[in-house]
């Protein structure tokens, strides 16, 4: 009888890691605060595929079955090391029309809105958000597909990669995260949503217009970055920009929702839209990098 206990224990064991694989995080710590140990990358399974999301990233997030599409920033992963728990926090962009005061004539065809509160939710809550099929979102500025086959010369495409993390993440390594990433056949370029502030947005489309008869392999090239242009790799792009923020209604009513964590604002990273740099509060109100996991 114990040996059939066992033996059906395994077999459940077993199905879970068979249709629910565990999370793990990839790459190594990048930071330590009391309790809490603080990375760079996870990785999970979407339809049955491997994935990484590593912070900086945007993808597309549904709260609950009944909610829009919106899109989410991953800006904060951890785990508590006394509960073992995975935890991570995001900003969410809506379209203005999925607010509570809807579209006007002031906002831009490329416009969303940030939800004014971060969103601290367990990892395993935040994979079920993910969403895969966002062929209805129409909206964000198409740059046209970027001829990426260009880029393996020279290491060009590497040197971006590592210049787009950096300016996304106070020049964290994320040289191992993007390893992993490579080993799973998992490619940035397949990355085509990025939101940006809204003086970045206009410094972009100024910067489109002055190489509108360029070729798109140039928006990958140092002088589109100088001229207020951003890493794209990906094959077709999407722009938006964010400039405002709302009271979502009903966000603090999802169950998914970590409120007993909302302390950790006092070591957020605060992250400048314009300069791309990220830092940390502490306590005393002031400003330092993340700590060493090796400190």
């Amino acid at each position: 009888m114990c040996l059939g206990i066992d033996v059906c224990a395994l077999m459940a064991t077993l199905f879970i890691w068979c249709f629910f694989p565990p999370l793990q995080w990839v790459g190594s710590p990048c930071g330590l605060h009391g309790p809490y140990i603080f990375y760079k990358a996870f990785q999970f399974h979407l339809e049955g595929k491997p994935r990484i999301l590593s912070l900086g990233d945007f993808f597309f997030v549904r709260c609950t079955p009944k909610d829009p599409i919106c899109i989410a920033e991953l800006q904060l992963l951890w785990e508590e090391r006394t509960s073992r728990q995975l935890l991570s926090s995001s900003k969410l962009y809506f379209l203005p029309e999925d607010t509570p005061q809807g579209r006007n004539s002031d906002h831009g065809e490329d416009e969303v809105i940030a939800v004014s509160e971060k969103v601290i939710v367990k990892l395993e809550d935040l994979v079920k958000w993910v969403h895969s099929d966002f062929s209805k979102w129409r909206c964000g500025l198409h740059t046209g597909p970027v001829k990426t086959e260009a880029l393996g010369r020279n290491g060009q495409k590497e040197a971006l990669l590592k210049y787009r993390q950096s300016t996304l993440n106070s020049g964290l390594n994320f040289k191992d995260v993007l390893k992993e990433k490579a080993d799973l056949g998992e490619d940035e370029e397949e990355t085509n949503v990025i939101v940006l502030s809204y003086p970045q947005y206009c410094r972009y489309r100024s910067m489109l217009k002055r190489i509108q008869d360029k070729p798109s392999s140039i928006l990958t090239d140092q002088f589109a970055l100088a001229l207020g242009g951003i890493a794209v790799v990906s094959r077709n792009p999407q722009i938006l920009y964010c400039r405002d923020t709302f009271d979502h209604p009903t966000l603090i009513e999802n169950e998914s929702i970590c409120d007993e964590f909302e302390h950790l604002h006092l070591f957020w990273p605060l992250h400048n839209s314009c300069t791309g740099r990220t830092s940390v509060l502490d306590p005393t109100g002031k400003l330092k990098k993340l700590v060493s996991a090796k400190s």
